[in-house]
Protein backbone atom coordinates (compact mmCIF):
# COMPACT_ATOMS: atom_id res chain seq x y z
CA UNK A 1 0.00 0.00 0.00
CA UNK A 2 1.36 3.37 -0.94
CA UNK A 3 1.80 6.26 1.39
CA UNK A 4 0.10 9.52 0.38
CA UNK A 5 2.29 11.58 -1.90
CA UNK A 6 4.53 8.63 -2.68
CA UNK A 7 4.34 7.65 -6.32
CA UNK A 8 4.77 4.03 -7.35
CA UNK A 9 6.31 3.01 -4.04
CA UNK A 10 6.35 -0.52 -5.34
CA UNK A 11 6.81 -3.74 -3.49
CA UNK A 12 9.28 -4.24 -0.70
CA UNK A 13 9.44 -6.38 2.37
CA UNK A 14 10.91 -6.12 5.81
CA UNK A 15 11.85 -3.21 8.04
CA UNK A 16 11.24 0.38 7.04
CA UNK A 17 13.84 1.08 4.36
CA UNK A 18 12.80 2.29 0.94
CA UNK A 19 15.65 1.42 -1.37
CA UNK A 20 14.35 0.23 -4.72
CA UNK A 21 15.37 -2.60 -7.00
CA UNK A 22 14.07 -2.88 -10.55
CA UNK A 23 12.40 -6.15 -11.38
CA UNK A 24 14.30 -7.94 -14.10
CA UNK A 25 12.02 -9.57 -16.63
CA UNK A 26 14.61 -11.93 -18.00
CA UNK A 27 14.33 -13.62 -21.40
CA UNK A 28 10.87 -13.74 -22.86
CA UNK A 29 9.07 -17.03 -22.56
CA UNK A 30 6.31 -18.44 -24.62
CA UNK A 31 3.09 -18.14 -22.59
CA UNK A 32 2.05 -21.48 -21.18
CA UNK A 33 -1.52 -20.33 -20.54
CA UNK A 34 -4.18 -18.35 -22.36
CA UNK A 35 -4.49 -14.61 -21.75
CA UNK A 36 -7.57 -15.23 -19.60
CA UNK A 37 -5.71 -17.82 -17.55
CA UNK A 38 -2.74 -15.48 -17.09
CA UNK A 39 -5.04 -12.69 -15.88
CA UNK A 40 -6.68 -15.15 -13.47
CA UNK A 41 -3.29 -16.24 -12.11
CA UNK A 42 -2.13 -12.65 -11.75
CA UNK A 43 -5.20 -11.83 -9.71
CA UNK A 44 -4.78 -14.75 -7.38
CA UNK A 45 -1.17 -13.83 -6.70
CA UNK A 46 -1.93 -10.16 -6.40
CA UNK A 47 -4.95 -10.57 -4.15
CA UNK A 48 -3.13 -12.86 -1.79
CA UNK A 49 -0.36 -10.30 -1.56
CA UNK A 50 -2.30 -7.09 -1.28
CA UNK A 51 -4.65 -7.86 1.53
CA UNK A 52 -3.85 -7.26 5.15
CA UNK A 53 -3.60 -10.94 5.87
CA UNK A 54 -2.41 -12.96 2.93
CA UNK A 55 0.55 -12.33 0.68
CA UNK A 56 1.95 -15.14 -1.37
CA UNK A 57 2.93 -13.55 -4.64
CA UNK A 58 3.04 -10.55 -6.91
CA UNK A 59 2.08 -10.03 -10.51
CA UNK A 60 4.41 -11.20 -13.24
CA UNK A 61 3.12 -9.17 -16.15
CA UNK A 62 5.24 -6.00 -16.32
CA UNK A 63 8.52 -4.70 -14.90
CA UNK A 64 7.95 -2.48 -11.88
CA UNK A 65 10.05 -0.60 -9.40
CA UNK A 66 10.18 -2.72 -6.28
CA UNK A 67 11.83 -2.00 -2.97
CA UNK A 68 13.42 -4.59 -0.78
CA UNK A 69 14.74 -4.48 2.75
CA UNK A 70 16.64 -6.84 4.97
CA UNK A 71 14.29 -9.00 7.04
CA UNK A 72 17.04 -11.43 7.94
CA UNK A 73 16.03 -14.10 5.42
CA UNK A 74 19.31 -15.95 4.99
CA UNK A 75 17.98 -19.22 3.56
CA UNK A 76 15.24 -18.44 1.02
CA UNK A 77 13.29 -21.33 -0.43
CA UNK A 78 14.27 -22.82 -3.74
CA UNK A 79 12.12 -22.88 -6.87
CA UNK A 80 10.44 -26.08 -5.73
CA UNK A 81 9.36 -27.59 -2.44
CA UNK A 82 7.29 -26.24 0.45
CA UNK A 83 7.68 -22.64 1.56
CA UNK A 84 6.85 -20.72 4.74
CA UNK A 85 6.10 -17.00 4.43
CA UNK A 86 5.65 -14.49 7.23
CA UNK A 87 3.12 -11.78 6.40
CA UNK A 88 3.14 -8.68 8.58
CA UNK A 89 0.60 -5.88 8.25
CA UNK A 90 2.20 -2.59 9.28
CA UNK A 91 0.32 0.51 10.38
CA UNK A 92 2.39 3.35 8.89
CA UNK A 93 0.99 6.85 9.43
CA UNK A 94 3.95 9.20 8.95
CA UNK A 95 2.96 10.48 5.52
CA UNK A 96 -0.79 10.76 6.11
CA UNK A 97 -2.27 14.24 6.04
CA UNK A 98 -4.33 15.41 9.00
CA UNK A 99 -7.46 15.13 6.85
CA UNK A 100 -6.63 11.50 6.05
CA UNK A 101 -5.91 10.74 9.70
CA UNK A 102 -9.27 12.19 10.68
CA UNK A 103 -11.06 10.29 7.91
CA UNK A 104 -9.54 7.03 9.06
CA UNK A 105 -9.99 7.82 12.77
CA UNK A 106 -6.27 7.43 13.40
CA UNK A 107 -4.02 9.04 15.91
CA UNK A 108 -1.06 11.16 14.89
CA UNK A 109 1.70 8.95 16.24
CA UNK A 110 4.66 8.55 13.91
CA UNK A 111 6.49 5.33 13.19
CA UNK A 112 5.29 1.85 12.30
CA UNK A 113 3.63 -0.91 14.30
CA UNK A 114 2.47 -4.40 13.37
CA UNK A 115 -1.26 -4.75 13.01
CA UNK A 116 -1.45 -8.33 11.69
CA UNK A 117 0.84 -11.38 11.63
CA UNK A 118 0.24 -14.52 9.61
CA UNK A 119 2.25 -17.55 8.57
CA UNK A 120 1.51 -18.63 5.01
CA UNK A 121 2.54 -22.12 3.96
CA UNK A 122 2.77 -23.16 0.32
CA UNK A 123 2.62 -26.89 -0.32
CA UNK A 124 5.52 -28.60 -2.07
CA UNK A 125 3.72 -28.46 -5.43
CA UNK A 126 2.67 -24.82 -4.77
CA UNK A 127 -0.94 -25.73 -5.49
CA UNK A 128 -2.29 -25.23 -1.95
CA UNK A 129 -1.99 -22.32 0.46
CA UNK A 130 -2.46 -22.56 4.24
CA UNK A 131 -2.80 -19.31 6.18
CA UNK A 132 -2.37 -19.43 9.97
CA UNK A 133 -3.33 -16.27 11.87
CA UNK A 134 -1.15 -15.42 14.87
CA UNK A 135 -3.05 -13.36 17.46
CA UNK A 136 -1.21 -10.08 17.92
CA UNK A 137 -1.59 -10.37 21.72
CA UNK A 138 0.19 -13.75 21.86
CA UNK A 139 2.38 -13.79 24.99
CA UNK A 140 5.69 -15.26 23.95
CA UNK A 141 9.45 -14.99 24.18
CA UNK A 142 10.96 -12.28 21.98
CA UNK A 143 14.61 -13.20 21.29
CA UNK A 144 16.90 -10.99 23.34
CA UNK A 145 14.03 -8.92 24.76
CA UNK A 146 12.27 -11.18 27.24
CA UNK A 147 8.59 -12.11 27.26
CA UNK A 148 6.19 -9.75 25.49
CA UNK A 149 3.27 -9.73 23.10
CA UNK A 150 4.38 -11.07 19.73
CA UNK A 151 3.48 -7.88 17.86
CA UNK A 152 6.08 -5.99 19.91
CA UNK A 153 8.90 -7.82 18.11
CA UNK A 154 8.62 -5.49 15.12
CA UNK A 155 8.73 -2.43 17.36
CA UNK A 156 11.80 -3.75 19.17
CA UNK A 157 13.78 -4.85 16.13
CA UNK A 158 11.90 -4.38 12.89
CA UNK A 159 11.38 -7.13 10.38
CA UNK A 160 14.43 -9.24 11.38
CA UNK A 161 13.27 -9.58 14.98
CA UNK A 162 9.68 -10.24 13.90
CA UNK A 163 10.93 -13.14 11.78
CA UNK A 164 13.04 -14.52 14.63
CA UNK A 165 10.15 -14.27 17.11
CA UNK A 166 7.75 -16.14 14.83
CA UNK A 167 10.34 -18.80 14.03
CA UNK A 168 10.94 -19.35 17.75
CA UNK A 169 7.23 -19.48 18.59
CA UNK A 170 6.21 -21.80 15.74
CA UNK A 171 9.32 -23.86 15.13
CA UNK A 172 8.98 -23.10 11.41
CA UNK A 173 11.75 -21.83 9.17
CA UNK A 174 10.57 -18.60 7.55
CA UNK A 175 11.84 -18.43 3.96
CA UNK A 176 10.12 -15.28 2.75
CA UNK A 177 8.84 -12.09 4.37
CA UNK A 178 6.01 -9.93 3.03
CA UNK A 179 5.01 -6.64 4.56
CA UNK A 180 1.78 -4.80 3.86
CA UNK A 181 1.09 -1.17 4.70
CA UNK A 182 -2.52 -1.44 5.86
CA UNK A 183 -3.27 2.13 4.73
CA UNK A 184 -2.81 1.06 1.11
CA UNK A 185 -5.42 -1.66 1.66
CA UNK A 186 -8.04 1.03 1.06
CA UNK A 187 -6.88 1.52 -2.53
CA UNK A 188 -6.92 -2.22 -3.20
CA UNK A 189 -10.54 -2.55 -2.06
CA UNK A 190 -11.66 0.54 -3.96
CA UNK A 191 -9.95 -0.68 -7.13
CA UNK A 192 -12.30 -3.67 -7.05
CA UNK A 193 -15.40 -1.57 -6.42
CA UNK A 194 -15.67 -2.61 -2.77
CA UNK A 195 -16.23 -5.98 -1.10
CA UNK A 196 -19.13 -7.87 0.47
CA UNK A 197 -18.91 -8.79 4.16
CA UNK A 198 -21.36 -10.15 6.68
CA UNK A 199 -21.35 -9.68 10.44
CA UNK A 200 -23.47 -11.84 12.77
CA UNK A 201 -23.58 -9.03 15.33
CA UNK A 202 -23.90 -5.27 15.17
CA UNK A 203 -20.61 -3.33 15.34
CA UNK A 204 -20.38 0.20 16.67
CA UNK A 205 -16.79 1.32 17.04
CA UNK A 206 -16.20 5.07 17.48
CA UNK A 207 -12.44 4.44 17.30
CA UNK A 208 -12.64 3.34 13.67
CA UNK A 209 -15.84 5.15 12.79
CA UNK A 210 -17.48 1.83 11.93
CA UNK A 211 -21.20 1.41 12.58
CA UNK A 212 -22.78 -1.67 11.02
CA UNK A 213 -26.00 -3.50 11.78
CA UNK A 214 -25.89 -7.30 11.87
CA UNK A 215 -26.17 -8.67 8.34
CA UNK A 216 -24.55 -8.36 4.91
CA UNK A 217 -22.93 -5.14 3.72
CA UNK A 218 -21.10 -3.76 0.70
CA UNK A 219 -18.06 -1.85 1.97
CA UNK A 220 -15.75 0.62 0.27
CA UNK A 221 -12.06 0.84 1.18
CA UNK A 222 -12.23 2.99 4.31
CA UNK A 223 -15.10 0.95 5.79
CA UNK A 224 -13.45 -2.34 4.82
CA UNK A 225 -10.27 -1.29 6.63
CA UNK A 226 -12.32 -0.40 9.70
CA UNK A 227 -14.12 -3.75 9.51
CA UNK A 228 -10.81 -5.64 9.29
CA UNK A 229 -9.25 -3.70 12.16
CA UNK A 230 -11.98 -3.16 14.74
CA UNK A 231 -11.82 -5.05 18.02
CA UNK A 232 -15.17 -3.73 19.26
CA UNK A 233 -16.89 -7.12 19.57
CA UNK A 234 -17.03 -9.72 22.32
CA UNK A 235 -13.94 -11.72 21.34
CA UNK A 236 -11.83 -8.70 20.45
CA UNK A 237 -8.74 -9.78 18.48
CA UNK A 238 -10.14 -13.28 17.79
CA UNK A 239 -13.20 -11.77 16.13
CA UNK A 240 -10.91 -9.49 14.20
CA UNK A 241 -8.96 -12.45 12.87
CA UNK A 242 -12.20 -13.98 11.60
CA UNK A 243 -13.17 -10.68 9.95
CA UNK A 244 -9.77 -10.30 8.31
CA UNK A 245 -9.98 -13.81 6.88
CA UNK A 246 -13.48 -13.01 5.65
CA UNK A 247 -12.23 -9.85 3.92
CA UNK A 248 -9.41 -11.83 2.28
CA UNK A 249 -11.93 -14.30 0.91
CA UNK A 250 -14.17 -11.48 -0.30
CA UNK A 251 -11.25 -9.82 -2.09
CA UNK A 252 -10.24 -13.04 -3.80
CA UNK A 253 -13.82 -13.71 -4.85
CA UNK A 254 -14.21 -10.19 -6.26
CA UNK A 255 -10.82 -10.24 -7.99
CA UNK A 256 -11.60 -13.51 -9.76
CA UNK A 257 -15.08 -12.42 -10.82
CA UNK A 258 -16.06 -11.71 -14.41
CA UNK A 259 -16.60 -8.09 -13.40
CA UNK A 260 -12.86 -7.75 -12.79
CA UNK A 261 -11.41 -10.17 -15.32
CA UNK A 262 -13.57 -8.72 -18.07
CA UNK A 263 -12.93 -5.07 -17.16
CA UNK A 264 -9.45 -3.92 -18.29
CA UNK A 265 -9.66 -0.66 -16.35
CA UNK A 266 -10.61 -2.32 -13.08
CA UNK A 267 -8.02 -5.05 -13.64
CA UNK A 268 -5.25 -2.50 -14.18
CA UNK A 269 -6.31 -0.46 -11.14
CA UNK A 270 -6.30 -3.58 -8.98
CA UNK A 271 -2.86 -4.68 -10.17
CA UNK A 272 -1.31 -1.26 -9.68
CA UNK A 273 -2.78 -0.73 -6.22
CA UNK A 274 -1.59 -4.22 -5.26
CA UNK A 275 1.96 -3.50 -6.36
CA UNK A 276 2.05 -0.28 -4.38
CA UNK A 277 0.90 -2.10 -1.26
CA UNK A 278 3.53 -4.70 -0.45
CA UNK A 279 7.22 -5.01 0.34
CA UNK A 280 9.18 -8.24 0.03
CA UNK A 281 12.32 -10.02 1.16
CA UNK A 282 14.12 -11.55 -0.64
CA UNK A 283 13.74 -8.70 -3.14
CA UNK A 284 13.43 -10.92 -6.20
CA UNK A 285 10.06 -9.46 -7.12
CA UNK A 286 8.28 -12.77 -6.49
CA UNK A 287 8.27 -13.31 -10.25
CA UNK A 288 8.92 -17.03 -10.13
CA UNK A 289 6.62 -17.60 -7.17
CA UNK A 290 3.72 -15.83 -8.82
CA UNK A 291 3.97 -17.93 -11.96
CA UNK A 292 3.99 -21.09 -9.86
CA UNK A 293 0.67 -20.11 -8.26
CA UNK A 294 -1.19 -20.29 -11.56
CA UNK A 295 -3.40 -23.20 -10.49
CA UNK A 296 -4.39 -21.87 -7.06
CA UNK A 297 -8.15 -21.35 -6.60
CA UNK A 298 -10.42 -20.24 -3.76
CA UNK A 299 -10.80 -23.85 -2.66
CA UNK A 300 -7.01 -24.18 -2.42
CA UNK A 301 -6.63 -21.34 0.12
CA UNK A 302 -7.28 -22.65 3.63
CA UNK A 303 -7.40 -20.57 6.82
CA UNK A 304 -6.53 -21.71 10.34
CA UNK A 305 -5.89 -20.09 13.71
CA UNK A 306 -3.56 -21.11 16.51
CA UNK A 307 -5.34 -23.13 19.26
CA UNK A 308 -5.59 -21.03 22.41
CA UNK A 309 -5.50 -22.03 26.06
CA UNK A 310 -6.17 -18.70 27.79
CA UNK A 311 -8.00 -15.83 26.11
CA UNK A 312 -7.54 -13.38 28.98
CA UNK A 313 -4.10 -14.02 30.42
CA UNK A 314 -2.94 -11.27 32.76
CA UNK A 315 0.71 -10.44 32.18
CA UNK A 316 3.08 -9.37 34.95
CA UNK A 317 2.66 -5.81 33.70
CA UNK A 318 -1.14 -6.02 34.01
CA UNK A 319 -1.84 -6.29 30.27
CA UNK A 320 -4.36 -8.69 28.80
CA UNK A 321 -2.79 -11.26 26.47
CA UNK A 322 -3.48 -14.74 25.06
CA UNK A 323 -1.66 -18.02 25.59
CA UNK A 324 -1.43 -20.82 23.03
CA UNK A 325 -2.53 -24.37 23.80
CA UNK A 326 1.04 -25.67 23.69
CA UNK A 327 0.49 -29.27 22.59
CA UNK A 328 -2.15 -28.48 19.99
CA UNK A 329 -0.16 -25.54 18.60
CA UNK A 330 2.98 -27.65 18.46
CA UNK A 331 1.11 -30.33 16.52
CA UNK A 332 -0.39 -27.74 14.15
CA UNK A 333 3.01 -26.37 13.20
CA UNK A 334 4.56 -29.85 13.08
CA UNK A 335 2.00 -30.80 10.46
CA UNK A 336 2.71 -27.62 8.52
CA UNK A 337 6.46 -28.25 8.66
CA UNK A 338 5.83 -31.78 7.37
CA UNK A 339 3.73 -30.30 4.52
CA UNK A 340 0.65 -32.22 5.62
CA UNK A 341 -2.83 -31.23 4.46
CA UNK A 342 -4.57 -29.80 7.54
CA UNK A 343 -7.94 -30.86 6.15
CA UNK A 344 -6.93 -34.52 6.31
CA UNK A 345 -8.79 -36.34 9.12
CA UNK A 346 -6.74 -37.55 12.04
CA UNK A 347 -5.51 -41.14 11.71
CA UNK A 348 -7.39 -42.21 14.82
CA UNK A 349 -9.82 -40.58 17.22
CA UNK A 350 -8.41 -38.76 20.18
CA UNK A 351 -8.48 -40.93 23.31
CA UNK A 352 -8.87 -37.84 25.50
CA UNK A 353 -11.73 -36.18 23.65
CA UNK A 354 -15.02 -37.16 22.08
CA UNK A 355 -17.62 -35.08 20.21
CA UNK A 356 -19.96 -35.12 23.21
CA UNK A 357 -17.45 -33.95 25.81
CA UNK A 358 -14.79 -31.83 24.10
CA UNK A 359 -14.97 -28.87 21.74
CA UNK A 360 -12.93 -28.72 18.53
CA UNK A 361 -13.64 -25.00 18.47
CA UNK A 362 -13.90 -23.62 22.02
CA UNK A 363 -17.43 -22.49 23.00
CA UNK A 364 -16.09 -19.07 23.95
CA UNK A 365 -15.32 -18.50 20.28
CA UNK A 366 -18.85 -19.33 19.06
CA UNK A 367 -21.70 -16.84 19.00
CA UNK A 368 -25.26 -18.17 18.96
CA UNK A 369 -28.81 -16.97 18.52
CA UNK A 370 -31.46 -18.86 20.51
CA UNK A 371 -35.10 -19.17 19.38
CA UNK A 372 -37.96 -20.87 21.22
CA UNK A 373 -39.79 -23.12 18.77
CA UNK A 374 -42.49 -24.19 21.25
CA UNK A 375 -45.35 -22.79 23.33
CA UNK A 376 -43.41 -23.48 26.53
CA UNK A 377 -42.98 -20.12 28.25
CA UNK A 378 -39.43 -19.29 29.27
CA UNK A 379 -37.82 -22.26 27.49
CA UNK A 380 -35.75 -20.00 25.24
CA UNK A 381 -34.47 -17.91 28.12
CA UNK A 382 -33.55 -20.97 30.19
CA UNK A 383 -31.71 -22.53 27.27
CA UNK A 384 -29.88 -19.28 26.54
CA UNK A 385 -28.65 -19.08 30.14
CA UNK A 386 -27.54 -22.71 30.06
CA UNK A 387 -25.60 -22.17 26.83
CA UNK A 388 -23.93 -19.09 28.31
CA UNK A 389 -22.95 -21.12 31.38
CA UNK A 390 -21.44 -23.68 29.02
CA UNK A 391 -19.23 -20.94 27.62
CA UNK A 392 -21.03 -19.92 24.41
CA UNK A 393 -21.53 -16.30 23.41
CA UNK A 394 -25.27 -15.49 23.32
CA UNK A 395 -25.45 -11.68 23.29
CA UNK A 396 -29.13 -11.34 22.34
CA UNK A 397 -32.15 -12.30 24.41
CA UNK A 398 -33.90 -15.48 23.26
CA UNK A 399 -36.47 -14.93 20.55
CA UNK A 400 -39.40 -16.94 19.20
CA UNK A 401 -40.02 -18.69 15.91
CA UNK A 402 -43.14 -17.96 13.86
CA UNK A 403 -44.21 -21.59 14.12
CA UNK A 404 -44.48 -23.15 17.58
CA UNK A 405 -44.56 -26.84 16.64
CA UNK A 406 -40.87 -27.80 16.72
CA UNK A 407 -40.69 -31.24 18.34
CA UNK A 408 -36.93 -31.60 18.01
CA UNK A 409 -34.18 -29.07 18.70
CA UNK A 410 -32.44 -27.89 15.53
CA UNK A 411 -29.05 -26.24 15.08
CA UNK A 412 -29.04 -24.16 11.90
CA UNK A 413 -25.68 -22.98 10.57
CA UNK A 414 -24.41 -21.12 7.55
CA UNK A 415 -21.76 -22.16 5.00
CA UNK A 416 -18.32 -22.65 6.50
CA UNK A 417 -19.63 -23.00 10.07
CA UNK A 418 -19.88 -26.80 10.25
CA UNK A 419 -17.07 -27.19 12.79
CA UNK A 420 -18.60 -24.62 15.13
CA UNK A 421 -22.03 -26.20 14.70
CA UNK A 422 -20.62 -29.59 15.70
CA UNK A 423 -19.29 -28.02 18.89
CA UNK A 424 -22.78 -26.67 19.63
CA UNK A 425 -24.23 -30.11 18.92
CA UNK A 426 -21.83 -31.56 21.46
CA UNK A 427 -23.45 -29.36 24.09
CA UNK A 428 -27.01 -30.22 22.98
CA UNK A 429 -27.23 -34.03 22.72
CA UNK A 430 -29.79 -35.22 20.20
CA UNK A 431 -30.09 -31.90 18.36
CA UNK A 432 -30.37 -32.02 14.58
CA UNK A 433 -27.77 -30.20 12.49
CA UNK A 434 -28.91 -28.35 9.37
CA UNK A 435 -26.80 -26.29 6.99
CA UNK A 436 -28.89 -23.42 5.60
CA UNK A 437 -28.23 -20.04 4.02
CA UNK A 438 -27.99 -18.01 7.24
CA UNK A 439 -25.32 -15.91 8.86
CA UNK A 440 -23.86 -17.52 11.97
CA UNK A 441 -25.54 -20.23 14.05
CA UNK A 442 -29.12 -20.44 15.32
CA UNK A 443 -30.44 -22.85 17.93
CA UNK A 444 -34.18 -23.52 17.65
CA UNK A 445 -35.36 -25.20 20.85
CA UNK A 446 -37.93 -27.95 20.39
CA UNK A 447 -40.36 -29.75 22.68
CA UNK A 448 -37.65 -32.28 23.53
CA UNK A 449 -36.26 -29.60 25.91
CA UNK A 450 -32.65 -30.80 25.70
CA UNK A 451 -30.33 -30.62 28.67
CA UNK A 452 -27.29 -28.47 27.92
CA UNK A 453 -23.95 -30.13 28.66
CA UNK A 454 -20.83 -28.37 29.85
CA UNK A 455 -18.07 -28.79 27.28
CA UNK A 456 -14.38 -28.93 27.83
CA UNK A 457 -12.74 -26.06 26.01
CA UNK A 458 -9.19 -24.95 25.34
CA UNK A 459 -9.27 -22.82 28.47
CA UNK A 460 -10.18 -25.68 30.81
CA UNK A 461 -7.44 -27.32 32.90
CA UNK A 462 -8.04 -30.67 31.22
CA UNK A 463 -5.74 -33.07 29.41
CA UNK A 464 -4.50 -31.74 26.07
CA UNK A 465 -6.17 -33.09 22.95
CA UNK A 466 -4.54 -35.93 21.10
CA UNK A 467 -1.72 -34.91 18.79
CA UNK A 468 -3.62 -36.65 15.99
CA UNK A 469 -6.59 -34.27 16.21
CA UNK A 470 -7.45 -32.52 12.95
CA UNK A 471 -7.01 -28.72 13.14
CA UNK A 472 -10.08 -26.63 12.44
CA UNK A 473 -9.79 -24.91 9.07
CA UNK A 474 -11.97 -23.43 6.34
CA UNK A 475 -11.34 -22.55 2.73
CA UNK A 476 -11.67 -19.14 1.12
CA UNK A 477 -14.69 -20.37 -0.82
CA UNK A 478 -16.38 -21.47 2.43
CA UNK A 479 -15.63 -18.08 3.95
CA UNK A 480 -17.41 -15.96 1.33
CA UNK A 481 -20.50 -14.13 2.53
CA UNK A 482 -23.69 -15.33 0.88
CA UNK A 483 -26.82 -13.27 0.90
CA UNK A 484 -29.98 -14.91 2.15
CA UNK A 485 -32.49 -15.77 -0.54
Amino acid sequence: MSDPGEEDAGVHVGGDAYGGVRLATGPKRKPAKSAKARRRNLLIAGALSATVLVGTGVVWATPRQIAGVDAGITEPAGPTGPMNILLVGVDKRDNLTRKQQNQLKLGRESGERTDTMMVIHLSADHRKVTVVSLPRDTWTEIPGKGTHKINSAYQFGGAPLAVKAVQQATGLKIQRYIEVNVMGFIDVVDSLGGVTVCTPVAINDPKTGLNLAAGTHELAGVQALGYARTRATVRSDLDRIDRQQQVISALLNKALSAGTLGNPGRLAAFVNSTLRTIKVDPDDGLLGLATQLRDVSLDDVRFATVPLADLDFKTPTGESAVLWQKDAAKELFRRIAADEDLATPSPKPSPSASPSTAATIPPERIELKVLNGTLITGLGARTRNALKESGFLVPEQAGNTAKKDFKKTIIRYGPGRADSARTVAGAIPGAELREVNVDGIEVIIGADQPKIKKLKSAGDPTPAPSSTATPTTKTASQNICRKQA
